[in-house]
């Protein structure tokens, strides 16, 4: 099976300073206005990590450079994959996201992306109903790879963060 995805429609970066790297990004990018989300809780009831309920904070801010959303995440506090990029990697680009169109497809090319070798070491669902998944591949070059799916409600959000750039 084949999924096909539209272009990226995120690109993200952990940082150990959000108000550093948006300062960075607003003059490397000229990006007019960054919103803030602080101390986002991704719950054991709806998150799980490397297969286990996931219980994590971090602070998130989100932009948008035409359609395509930036997104910095700053790790706070619990075990997630931000915190193991810092202290691996440290500070940087960490995933893309892509868009599923349908929940179905959204849980098909997770399937699908297992039985190709992947694992899937972050999972859930926020608050506002977008759903998301990283796949990772790194014996392909591939560290980090979002899938979403979005809600309305999220959508309408996002929508505002990007008018907030005109």
């Amino acid at each position: 099976m084949s999924f096909s995805f539209g272009s990226p429609v995120q690109v993200a970066w952990v940082t150990r300073d959000v108000t550093a790297t948006e300062t960075a990004l607003t003059g490397l990018l000229g990006v007019k206005k960054w919103v803030r989300l602080p101390d986002i809780h991704f719950a054991p009831d709806s998150c799980s990590y490397l297969g286990a309920p996931a219980d994590f904070v971090a602070h998130i801010s989100l932009s948008y450079l035409g359609d395509t959303q930036l997104e910095l995440i700053e790790p706070v506090r619990g075990p997630n994959i931000y915190s193991d990029f810092l202290r691996d990697s440290g500070p940087g680009l960490h995933h893309v996201c892509v868009e599923a169109d349908s929940l179905e497809d959204f849980d098909a090319s997770l399937t699908a992306a297992v039985d190709r070798g992947a694992t899937v070491p972050q999972y859930g669902v926020m608050p506002g109903g977008l759903r998301f998944a990283y796949i990772s591949a790194p014996q392909s070059g591939i560290p980090f790879l979002e899938i979403a799916h979005f809600s309305a409600e999220m959508r309408q959000f996002f929508d505002y963060i990007k008018q907030e750039q005109e």
